[in-house]
Formats: structure tokens, sequence, C-alpha cells
């Protein structure tokens, strides 16, 4: 056996997993804030735009944790072989991401219209340790090693916060802004390679866990999460062809406040997954997850209605007064999305590939709803209706999966 552990302490581990991603998701904030103060809007723009890259791209170590946590989660004779298969796939995979990012680097520079191509080659640097992170937190995740999952966390935050402002503040451009991300990157793999470190050798070949068969799983997850980020994101693109450019910025300002809300109840996601990836647990962690975030949901929305002048100094300040009326609604959107967030993720924890077709069908419709709107609140109220409609009918979906028949932790193409 290898690591069997049957204890699954909640309380205080659930806490410190929910403290480092407050903290990374805080500190990952103010970097942005205080690249935006000290950079200026030329290159603050430039920089959003490698950034918005990045977040494209971790689809890929998004897709390599999930499978990580879910096979571990749901086979503990092997998780020796899972560990050494997943951590010499993550290695692989970042590379050829870098690869590609690197070989794409001159259309890169021009589809985001940089100053030089070296910013884009320290994008694709970046992308190396980003990818390789997936895979070591997914089996940390897995094992339920929340300890060392959150220093990790941690890692992945504070050290982008420090060093990139101190860059930033001696070279104030989006090259300097960038390789500050990127050697941000580099000290969460250097935790993952630590607590990893002593891996014991697999007792017996586990041809199930093949690189092959993970890389199938992992692009699949890869391709549900993409979607999903597509969801949560394509209305301020829309909003910028529908709405003028005042009431789209007025749009992406009650965005900020959607975002706080699908990031706070980050932790109960990862938390929850192993869980929802076992049959006998995955139905009650399910619900107990909807629930919490839904409670947090409905008092932030209760304090953005409440407290909607205090909310507006994080939104914007008084420039964009006239989406205060508008804050607890937005705080409702970014509710519905951390909860079907938590549904996309119950979909990789037992493998259903013909639920992703409803999320690709939840994002025609909102784009094809979205077109018809001309105002700021009728463009949230519509994303708002496609996203509720889609987290009931996944839910529905969810509670009625029997959770006593178990998913089969070691096809690579198991049925929805």
């Amino acid at each position: 056996m290898t690591r069997p552990s049957t204890a699954h302490p909640r309380t205080l581990d659930g806490s410190a997993v929910a403290v480092a991603t407050s903290v990374m998701n805080l500190a990952t904030y103010g970097f942005t804030m205080l690249a935006a103060r000290i950079m200026g809007p030329s290159e603050y723009g430039a920089l959003a735009a490698c950034l918005s890259v990045l977040i494209v791209v971790q689809v890929g170590a998004l897709g390599l944790q999930a499978t990580a946590a879910r096979r571990i989660a749901v086979d503990r004779d092997n998780v020796a072989a899972i560990e050494q298969s997943i951590l010499s796939l993550s290695t692989r995979v970042s590379l050829v991401l870098g690869l590609v990012v690197l070989a794409l680097s001159p259309v890169v520079t021009r589809m985001l219209n940089l100053d030089d191509v070296l910013t884009a080659v320290i994008l694709a640097c970046a992308v190396v340790p980003l990818t390789l992170t997936g895979g070591q937190a997914g089996v940390l995740q897995g094992e339920r090693r929340w300890g060392a999952l959150s220093v990790l966390y941690l890692a992945s935050g504070i050290p982008r916060l420090v060093v990139g402002t101190a860059l930033i503040l001696w070279r104030p451009d989006a090259t300097t802004a960038v390789l500050g991300v990127a050697l941000g990157y580099a000290f969460p793999v250097a935790v993952g390679w630590w607590v990893l470190r002593r891996r014991r050798t697999p007792e017996t070949a586990a041809p199930e866990h093949s690189a092959r068969a993970m890389l199938v799983e992992s692009t699949h997850n890869a391709q549900v999460l993409f979607v999903f980020f597509a969801l949560s994101s394509v209305d301020i693109v829309i909003a910028r062809n529908v709405l003028d450019d005042h009431d789209a910025g007025l749009y992406a300002a009650g965005l900020i406040m959607t975002k706080v809300m699908l990031f706070l109840p980050q932790f109960i996601v990862v938390v929850a997954f192993p869980d929802m990836a076992s049959p006998e647990h995955r139905k009650r962690a399910l619900v107990r997850s909807l629930v919490a975030i839904g409670a947090i949901g409905a008092l932030a929305v209760l304090a953005a209605e409440l407290l909607s002048g205090v909310a507006m100094i994080f939104v914007g300040g008084a420039e964009f007064g006239e989406v205060e009326g508008l804050l607890w609604l937005f705080a409702t959107l970014g509710t519905v999305l951390a909860m079907l967030q938590l549904q996309v993720y119950a979909v990789l924890a037992r493998q259903a590939r013909r639920s992703v077709l409803l999320v690709w069908a939840a994002l025609a419709a909102l784009v094809a709803l979205g077109l018809q709107a001309d105002s700021v609140a009728e463009l949230v109220t519509s994303v708002v209706a496609v996203d509720t409609t889609l987290l009931v009918v996944l839910t529905l979906a969810s509670l009625r999966i029997n959770r006593g028949a178990p998913v089969p932790p070691v096809t690579p193409t198991p049925p929805g």
C-alpha cells in the first residue's frame, strides 16, 4: 500500500485552505492593482493582455490537477504509481506548452500589440512552472494533504506580489512585470518539489494509470474548464460590443464584485473535489458544498445591497457610481458562477462527458441572448438568467446520479 489515508480531518484543514486561497487571491489582486497604478494605462494594458493568455493556458495545469486528484481519491492502492505518472506527464506537458507558446511568440507579440518579442518569450517561460504546479497540486489535493497544499497556494500568491511589485518599481514596463510573474511561478514549483521529494517507488505496475490515459483525461478536463472560463468571461466581450464605452466601463466595474464572489469560496471546491470523486461521498459533498457557497453568497448579496457605498470603494469609486444600484445583482452573478464552478468540478470528478454539452449550450445561449441587450442592467440580468438555468439543470443531473454506482477510476474515456 502507498500512503493509505482514511482520516480526513475537515475543520482545521478546510480553514487552512480557505486562508491560503484567500491570501493567494488577495495577493494576485493586489499585484494587478499596484501594477495599474505604478505602470500607467499603456503598459498595464499590455500586462493585462499577457495575463489573459496565461489564464487561457492555465486550463492545462487545472486539467492535470483534476486528473491527479480524482485518480488518487478513488484508487488509494496505487497512489505511488499515480504520483509517478502524473508528475512525469506534468513535466512533459509543461515543456511542450512552453515550447508551443515560445514558437508562437511572434504571433503573440503582434496579437497583443507588445513593444518587443522579449515579453512574449518571457511569457512562454512562465507557462512551464505554471503548468508543472498543476500536477503537484493535484497530488496533494488527492491525498488530502491540505497543509502542504495551503503552503503551495501561499507560494503562488505572495512571491508574485513581493517580487513583481519590486521589479515594476525598479522598471515600470510590461516586460519587467511579466518577468516578475514568471519568477513568482517558480516558488510554488519549489514548494511542490520539496513536499513531494520523498516519493515511493510503485510496488506494482499500474497500466490503467499510464501517461496516455492520464493525458486523455487531462485534455478532457482542460476542455471542460476552458468552456467554463469562457462562460464566465464572455459577457465582458459582449458588453464591449453592445454597449457604449461608458456603459461597458460600468459593466466592467460591476464585474469586479462578480469576480470577488467567484473566488471567495474557491477553497470549498478544492476541499470537496476528492470526496466528489468518491461514489460513497459524492452526493453529500456536493450538497454540503452547494449550501455553503450559497450561504456565503447570500450574505455577500445582502451586504452589497445594504453597504453598496462601501462596496463602491473597491469597485472603482464615485466615477462608477451609476452601477452602485446593481452591485447586488453582480454579487448574485458571482455566487451563481461559484456554484457553477463547483458543479463543473463535480462533472470532472465523475468524468461525465455528456454533461459538458450543457455548458457549451449555455455559452451559445448566453452569447445569443447577451447580444440583444442594450443596457448594463439588461445584460447582467440575461447573464444571471442563463447561468442560473445551467446551474439548476446540472444540479438536478448531479443529484440523480446513483451514488452507489462507482466511476471507473482507470478508464481513459469513461462514459458520461
